[in-house]
């Protein structure tokens, strides 16, 4: 049950706005954009008396006068800072709409990748089979705002059988303005069965101190049997502004799917990953790394369920929180009845860089089978003196090796990711984040982070 804080009346006109702008299309959307309205109007947002919310407060979210980002014009020269060039397909979204003048997609057989307006307006059919059938918007509040706002994001369609050997990337931009705005892009991923793809959102913000912006982003990945996916989640967006993202997982039998995680910037973020193993035989990695400065507050939520038997998951995820910010692992794992045979394991491993850093961890396990094997654990501690120690009498002075240590830290999770080009980029992102460890130690609270710590 959630709890609202605030009654949502305010969204009403957005909402109404937004509807008019969807006013062609099909009737099915539109029944599904009204149920998530009044499911969020029933509900408003959590607090942290919600056990899933335990840990986060969004009361800043819920009391700020959010209004639907406009459109906004940006060159691409805007685009070179966030080193997203070297993708051969891109596709850009402003302030939550598709900008085809920024994007490049080839061509490819057996492959539809655009923009889900675009899709909904020529195609409604291919993605009324997909969307809103599996995210639930009845248990999270979020997700519920962002079915009643869907109007525009990414969709890729993959046809059986065929393998991308590419990766596909969706960058998404935020353009401040002179108010708070929100954007809430919904993205639909299908892979048909024996498919095999790579995808991957990048959340960025332009520089613009004018106002806080509110992304709210849900994506539903759908993995036929035998799909082969990887999924790779960015958040790097200006520290006035906040990120919710949920990720909802649909597994066929035999299929692998791999999601990866990388928030680096932010006042508050949060972090949904829902993998449903509904086929036997499915697999499932979720690996991420979480980096906290000043005071940035993360929030990881990770609800694997397993539904059949024979499936394996693993969940390994690295926090390193610096000056004060805060972070949060949430990690429930659930093993449903006729899941026998289940093999889950959950590991939460975090590195406090001040004495005003905190983490708050929490792996759970709910089994409702008796032939499984489950494991989960949590670790919390400072960088190694000993090791740092070593480093320093090999002639490294204490930043470099401090450096050195967090960089292999951070390693752990990046190793786990198969592609080679989306790996080194993010490998590029984190050593930029790593010499400013030292900057935010007692650094000033931007706009969003005071106003965030007034509500809460």
């Amino acid at each position: 049950m959630i709890t609202a804080t605030q009654a949502p009346e305010r969204f009403l006109e957005a909402f109404d706005a937004s509807s008019q702008r969807a006013a062609k299309q099909p009737g099915w959307l539109k029944t599904l954009r009204e149920e998530g309205f009044a499911r969020f109007s029933e509900t408003g947002f959590p607090t942290t008396r919600d056990e899933d919310w335990r840990f986060t407060n969004v009361a800043a979210i819920a009391k700020a006068a959010f209004q639907p980002a406009a459109t906004a014009p940006v060159k691409p020269g805007d685009l070179d800072a966030f080193g997203t060039s070297g993708f051969a397909c891109k596709l850009v979204f402003v302030n939550g709409r598709f900008v085809r003048e920024l994007s490049s997609i080839p061509a490819h057989k057996g492959v539809t990748i655009g923009s889900l307006g675009e899709e909904l307006r020529t195609n409604a059919g291919a993605v009324q089979a997909h969307l809103g059938k599996y995210l639930n918007f009845q248990r999270d509040a979020f997700a519920a705002l962002n079915t009643a706002f869907v109007e525009d994001g990414a969709f890729v369609h993959v046809a059986r059988g065929v393998v991308l050997e590419q990766p596909i990337y969706f960058l998404f931009v935020s353009v401040p303005g002179e108010a708070p705005m929100m954007e809430h892009p919904r993205n639909l991923i299908v892979a048909e069965e024996n498919s095999q793809a790579t995808i991957v959102e990048d959340y960025v913000s332009l520089p613009n101190a004018a106002a806080a912006s509110f992304s709210n982003t849900a994506t539903e990945l759908v993995a036929g049997e035998n799909a082969v996916v990887s999924h790779y989640m960015i958040v790097r967006q200006a520290d006035d502004s906040f990120n919710i993202s949920t990720l909802r997982i649909q597994q066929a039998r035999s299929s692998n799917v791999a999601t990866h995680s990388l928030l680096l910037s932010g006042a508050l973020v949060r972090n949904n990953v829902h993998p449903v193993l509904a086929g036997e035989g499915a697999e499932c990695l979720i690996n991420g790394l979480f980096m906290a400065n000043g005071r940035q507050h993360m929030d990881n939520y990770m609800l694997v369920e397993h539904a059949s038997p024979h499936c394996n998951s693993r969940q390994f995820y690295n926090g390193v929180l610096n000056g004060q910010g805060h972070g949060v692992f949430h990690g429930r794992i659930i093993v449903h009845k006729d899941a026998q045979k289940t093999d889950a394991k959950q590991t939460n491993r975090n590195l406090l860089l001040s004495d005003d850093a905190q983490i708050d961890t929490k792996p759970q396990l709910e089994i409702y089978a008796d032939d499984v094997k489950c494991t989960h654990g949590a670790t919390i501690g400072q960088v190694e003196e000993n090791a740092l120690f070593y480093l320093r009498s090999r002639g490294l002075d204490e930043a470099a090796a401090k450096h050195l240590l967090l960089l292999a830290f951070a390693n752990e999770c990046l190793d786990r990711m198969n592609s080679n080009q989306v790996r080194e980029h993010l490998e590029r992102l984190v050593t930029e984040w790593l010499p400013e460890t030292a900057k935010y130690a007692g650094e000033k609270p931007t706009q969003a982070e005071r106003s965030w710590e007034e509500a809460g």
